[in-house]
């Protein structure tokens, strides 16, 4: 419809020049059937310029320049001005080369010029000029809305582009949240049971030869299951939401860091592990990935001691100058299980080297040694 209207619009124009005489005592062909048809010719077929432009172009070119050649009034090529502007606009649609293009255009208007010569007798000079100022100015005015076009095309693909892209991002930062949950979901639960196993047993023990000791042993069984299943209904709530915990509106809270450390120890201790801490080097604030992975090791490896263990760990700390440094050595048990080749060691690993660091876990001489070195960060640094 929107062609059809401009091709009539395009029409009525080329009539109206066509009624006009000219100036005052020109020679020039009074309008006829004959003027109409080729106006109608030379405007009409705009409204399949879709189909092809160029050919459209070079009928309604056609026409105007037989219109000049037989005298009709001159005046503005209107139908080939608008033809050519849509055919710079959409040059896909042609289907031909670009040299063929530029040939095309160039013999039309030559043929354009010709027809105005025979019709004045004369070179035409001022259609010369007049002719190439407006077919130019419609060639390049299409070439322009075209490249304009296109640009926006490319920025609108490039929005959808960086919407996928930022989508991606956030799924994979679900994701990622979700591998973290499972971790500290894992560390949690096998820390907890460790310790309810070794006090139930003690509970048992002692139930009848010292019934205090084994009051504080179900006490500690009920303090830690209570902070067990806090924590799990936490990741367990952050794990059904679709987004993030930190997009989402339940708050995952966070796991403990290293200051947590003195009652970790006391409830080994109070469990039956000989547990001993030592800091080396001067304590410094650390970001809170590094302090909760931190953590997370030394539980994952002393859970690992009271389980494969002999009794006893040692646990040190070094604040370096560019890493954090933990140690947890501990006796092994004749015939115990190697803890290295259990899922901990490779959570442990793995937390490890998110941040950056490296973790080894070794065997030797009737010890079991976890050596982690966590590097601080530009943040810490």
């Amino acid at each position: 419809m929107v062609d059809t209207a401009l091709a009539f619009a395009v029409f009525a124009a080329s009539l109206a020049l066509l009624a006009a005489r000219g100036d005052a005592g020109a020679d020039t062909r009074e309008p006829d059937a004959l003027g109409v048809l080729l106006a109608a010719l030379a405007s009409l077929p705009l409204a399949a310029w879709r189909r092809s432009p160029l050919a459209v172009f070079a009928l309604t070119a056609a026409a105007s320049a037989a219109l000049n050649g037989l005298g009709y009034p001159p005046g503005p090529p209107v139908g080939p001005t608008v033809a050519l502007f849509l055919v710079a606009l959409s040059p896909e649609r042609t289907r031909a080369p670009r040299w063929a293009t530029a040939a095309i255009v160039l013999g039309l208007f030559v043929v354009h010029l010709g027809g105005v010569a025979v019709a004045e007798e004369e070179f035409p000079t001022v259609p010369l000029l007049f002719g190439a100022l407006v077919w130019g100015g419609a060639w390049v005015i299409g070439d322009r809305v075209r490249l304009r076009r296109a640009r926006i095309v490319e920025l609108e693909e490039r929005a959808r582009r960086a919407e996928r892209d930022a989508e991606r991002e956030r799924r994979l930062a679900a994701a990622e949240e979700r591998t973290r949950i499972a971790r500290d979901l894992h560390d949690s639960a096998g820390h907890a049971i460790n310790v309810i196993l070794v006090q139930a047993g003690a509970a048992r023990l002692l139930s009848r030869r010292d019934p205090e000791r084994s009051q504080a042993a179900l006490e500690t069984i009920e303090e830690v299951a209570r902070e067990t299943l806090g924590e799990i209904d936490h990741l367990v709530r952050a794990l059904r939401e679709d987004d993030p915990p930190e997009a989402g509106g339940g708050k995952v809270e966070p796991p403990p860091g290293l200051a947590a450390l003195p009652t970790l120890a006391e409830r080994h201790r109070s469990a039956g592990l000989a547990v001993s801490v030592r800091e080396l080097g001067s304590p410094r604030p650390i970001a809170p990935g590094l302090d909760q992975a931190a953590y997370r090791i030394l539980q994952e490896a002393l859970t690992n001691a009271a389980r494969h263990g002999d009794g006893s760990a040692d646990v040190e700390i070094g604040f370096g100058a560019a890493s954090l440094e933990l140690i947890v050595t501990n006796p092994s048990r004749p015939g115990a299980v190697p803890a290295a080749v259990g899922h901990g060691i490779v959570g442990m690993r793995e937390r490890a080297t998110l941040l950056g660091g490296s973790l080894d876990a070794e065997a030797s001489d009737g010890r079991f040694r976890v050596r982690a070195f966590l590097p601080y960060g530009e943040a810490d640094t």
